[in-house]
């Protein structure tokens, strides 16, 4: 395994590097790259003697993203994929509930999560006693809860969703009302794409929470033919003042495919950098707004936690037992 020492920026890091920072390059100036090579060529070389795989949510910055990820994605392409690879060590380079989500999906398997600070504002907004609590006011109604939850919240659930398939969901239950947690601006989202009564907890993510319609509609001002695409867990006044409204992986397809001349996306700043190397025909206008828990995780932690094979995500059988059956009951929903 490379020791500290040597992670030099030599000849031969930049030779067998120089491949990653072309698809880079548009994002990350070349001053950095003489930082960045060396961490992802010790990390790109350990993951092959360790039999690991790097997951890597939209929102990492594109040096972990572009550098070093196997699989990149949303919560519910992560939560798909994770189920999908033999290698025996999962590397989780996104947050905590990510990572528990990767390690029900696979019990057998080392997952590890490569800063043990990589929280969630949403996943801390609600609890499994909670959850019973409204249980009891609300008898008899299914609970959804979004992914971003804890293995315990999990537990206590009927199923799981993320952003990209959560009408689909609360629609697979064929019933009049259901709760859905935690997310409130997520949950007023879904209820206006679908005749299903939802019943809102109040959580909020740090991140999207902070946009403001008038912010988009000063950056409209300021910027001709400006597409504006928004993540639905921003406010409402901001997903009335956007162009479309849609999950991360939906987001980066609508740039793919509407190839627009100029556009904001509204949402973690990292994804519009993620999403610009691959699309050098856009012009993308970045209102940043970071999200502190994934910038825990750096190129330095990953190669740390694949040295190590710590912090591993270990979660109780009878809990993971709970908790696996409502994101199983999530992956079975077909999309429409």
């Amino acid at each position: 395994m490379p020791e500290v020492a040597e992670l030099a920026y030599t000849p031969a890091v930049a030779a067998a590097t120089a491949p990653i920072f072309e698809r880079m390059k548009r994002v990350v100036p070349a001053i950095e790259w003489p930082f960045h090579a060396p961490l992802v060529h010790a990390i790109n070389e350990l993951k092959r003697e360790r039999n690991a795989v790097i997951l890597a949510h939209n929102y990492q910055t594109p040096e972990i993203f572009h550098g070093v990820a196997d699989i990149v994605g949303d919560s519910l392409a992560l939560a798909a994929k994770a189920t999908e690879t033999d290698a025996d060590v999962i590397v989780l380079a996104g947050v905590h509930f990510m990572a528990e989500t990767a390690k029900l999906l696979n019990p057998a398997k080392t997952v590890l999560i490569p800063s043990r600070n990589a929280g969630c504002s949403l996943a801390d907004s609600i609890t499994a006693a909670d959850v019973r609590l409204l249980r009891e006011a609300h008898p008899g109604v299914p609970v959804v809860a979004y992914v971003n939850t804890s293995a315990e919240v999990k537990a206590e659930v009927d199923i799981c969703c993320t952003s990209g398939n959560a009408v689909e969901v609360v629609e697979s239950l064929g019933v009049d009302r259901v709760i859905f947690l935690p997310d409130e601006y997520l949950a007023k989202y879904v209820a206006t794409q679908t005749k299903v009564e939802i019943i809102a907890w109040k959580g909020h993510c740090e991140v999207h929470e902070r946009f403001t319609g008038a912010e988009i509609e000063e950056f409209r001002r300021r910027f001709d033919r400006l597409t504006v695409i928004a993540h639905p867990e921003c406010p409402p006044d901001v997903l009335e003042a956007a162009d479309f409204v849609g999950s991360t992986a939906r987001m980066i397809d609508f740039v793919g495919t509407e190839k627009p001349p100029r556009v904001l996306m509204v949402t973690e700043c990292s994804m519009s950098d993620n999403v610009a190397a691959a699309s050098p025909e856009t012009e993308f206008v970045r209102p940043c707004n970071l999200c502190p828990h994934m910038k825990t995780v750096t190129l330095s932690s990953i190669l740390d936690s694949l040295r190590t094979l710590e912090p591993r995500v270990e979660i109780p059988d009878a809990l993971a037992a709970r908790a696996r059956r409502s994101v199983e009951r999530m992956l079975a929903v077909k999309p429409k």
